[in-house]
């Protein structure tokens, strides 16, 4: 299923967490992990991937701690955050080598375009990465599920969703049991009725509605995106059933 799922992947949406872009860092970035990553982006490239990624506001921005905080408030503080990273990750593909541009679904025409996915989709063919920031642009939505709507909406092949502390989905969590069993393949459905936290139930309805497969990973080593779509079987393959 990994290798007929790999010979499909032409153009993908990478998901990065904030907290993949600080690592161990006592800052918000850890400049050789933007290295990294911009080096491996451009790897993608020069093998005719075309690639978009969606970035995560955690290290700059967890939530709400106040309950007397407006959730919207939070919220907002949380895309503005996407956009902080997303402006590092593309300067860091620039500085790889390679072509790069941020499209923000808040509107911030000083910082960086606004998005349409005509606009998404010319840049890709053109072999320019494409960094989303500002989430979906509507409090309530999380990162995950703005990759899942991205990915509708730019018809990519598949959403590598990388995880921080985890490299795959398991029957338990495997900090707390060791155990823990890697589920290798799982449905949407499986994912909604089985309170599976590996996204959120917006993301994983939208995927189930739109057909995109999802194959969850671990981020720290990003070598294995090159084994993802080299068709080996590592982390979890989420599709329709």
């Amino acid at each position: 299923m990994a290798k007929d799922l790999s010979r499909r992947m032409k153009r993908i949406v990478l998901k990065l967490s904030g907290e993949a872009l600080k690592g161990q860092s006592e800052s918000i970035f850890d400049e050789m992990i933007l290295t990294q990553v911009g080096e491996k982006i451009k790897e993608l490239v020069e093998k005719n991937i075309e690639v978009a990624i969606v970035v995560g506001g955690g290290n700059l921005w967890r939530g709400r701690n106040n309950s007397d905080m407006s959730q919207v408030t939070s919220d907002n503080i949380g895309m503005i955050s996407t956009v902080v990273n997303a402006l590092a990750v593309s300067d860091f593909i620039k500085i790889a080598g390679c072509k790069s541009e941020v499209l923000s679904s808040v509107p911030m025409p000083k910082f960086c375009e606004y998005f349409t996915a005509q606009r998404a989709d010319e840049l890709l063919k053109s072999k320019t990465v494409v960094v989303f920031a500002g989430g979906t642009g509507n409090p309530y939505f999380s990162t995950d599920t703005t990759s899942a709507l991205r990915a509708a909406e730019i018809k990519a092949d598949v959403i590598l969703l990388g995880k921080m502390g985890v490299d795959a989905v398991y029957d338990s969590d495997p900090a707390k049991n060791p155990n823990a069993v890697r589920i290798t393949s799982l449905t949407y459905k499986e994912i909604i009725e089985k309170d599976l936290k590996v996204m959120d139930a917006t993301a994983a309805s939208l995927c189930m509605n739109t057909s995109v497969p999802i194959v969850v990973f671990g981020i720290e080593d990003l070598s294995n995106i090159d084994k993802i779509l080299n068709g080996e079987n590592i982390g979890t393959i989420i599709k329709e059933g």
